[in-house]
């Protein structure tokens, strides 16, 4: 499937629906990976892709940015963040609702989601969120196991499967739907309360199949988003960026692991080491303190009790 007429980065919801090996960026540069990309919220086109795309989130409007921003500012007293520290402490219980086909595909083991625990606390680590397994759930589902971002199939499985409320993380196990994953923004919460979490390709888990994105660095990534992170590539090289002062702006998301890249000159070096970067995840291993404390304040806005 070719990627003409890919939706722009500023658009809602974009979705990266196709993926051919060769595309070229603008610039003239043309990336080639054997993993998972898309081009959700970047400023460009998709790098070119193996099997699966990177993340499909539903992008945020520069016009719903821009009112969740004076939402947060309103309730919280939040300042666009810099080099600052996590203000608070959070322990979030996280429910997983493992989906299989009826073969069996995709049936995780409890040892693979203890390893994303592990994972996914080592990433929050020092940022004010640390997660606790609450629960594991199975369930045999064709439909469900190939269910798309946004569509039906999720409707259904999520209002089956969900537990708990805002400020519980449910992450579901399936076969991707041609993504390795994507979340929900908690500032949509109230409007779709059963849709909310993070939903995984079960080979982006620790010891999965998919090569280079197999260490369990996608939960951390959707779960950055789930606490209210968007792209370092977000808005490209504007001075809005991704809404956090420390993390350098980038034109559009790395692929593999270039470091010392620089795409938007004055800004500092690409994020490229950032678990909201594309980079594979043998080159994920960070989080700023900035963004640390934007995820405080997002969540005290939108899930803390809710």
């Amino acid at each position: 499937m070719a990627v003409n007429n890919l939706p722009s980065w500023r658009q809602t919801a974009a979705r990266c629906a196709s993926f051919a090996l060769g595309v070229s960026l603008f610039l003239g540069m043309a990336f080639y990976t054997t993993g998972i990309r898309s081009v959700d919220a970047a400023p460009t086109t998709a790098p070119a892709t193996g099997t699966f795309l990177r993340c499909a989130t539903a992008d945020v409007t520069s016009t719903e940015a821009a009112a969740v921003e004076q939402e947060v500012k309103q309730k919280t007293g939040y300042k666009t963040p810099g080099a600052q520290k996590a203000t608070a402490t959070y322990v979030i219980n996280v429910y997983f609702h493992v989906i299989t086909s009826s073969k069996g595909e995709g049936n995780v083991t409890d040892a693979r989601i203890a390893r994303q625990m592990r994972v996914l606390n080592d990433g929050f680590a020092g940022t004010g969120f640390s997660f606790v397994l609450a629960g594991v759930d199975r369930t045999a589902n064709d439909e469900w196991f190939n269910m798309g971002s946004n569509s039906a199939a999720e409707r259904r499985a999520k209002t089956a499967l969900r537990i708990g409320t805002a400020d519980d993380l449910n992450i579901y196990t399936t076969a991707g739907g041609g993504f390795l994953g994507w979340a929900t923004w908690a500032h949509k919460y109230k409007s779709n309360p059963n849709l909310d979490g993070v939903v995984l390709n079960h080979g982006s888990l620790p010891g999965g199949a998919i090569t280079g994105f197999n260490e369990g660095d996608t939960a951390t990534h959707e779960v950055g988003h789930w606490t209210g992170l968007y792209h370092t590539f977000q808005n490209g090289c504007s001075n809005v960026g991704d809404y956090v002062d420390d993390t350098p702006s980038e034109r559009y998301p790395a692929s593999g692991c270039p470091v010392g890249i620089d795409t938007c000159p004055g800004a500092g070096l690409d994020p490229v080491h950032n678990f909201m970067d594309y980079s594979d995840d043998p080159c994920m291993t960070e989080f700023t303190p900035g963004q640390a404390q934007r995820m405080n304040y997002y969540f005290m806005t939108y899930r803390l009790g809710q």
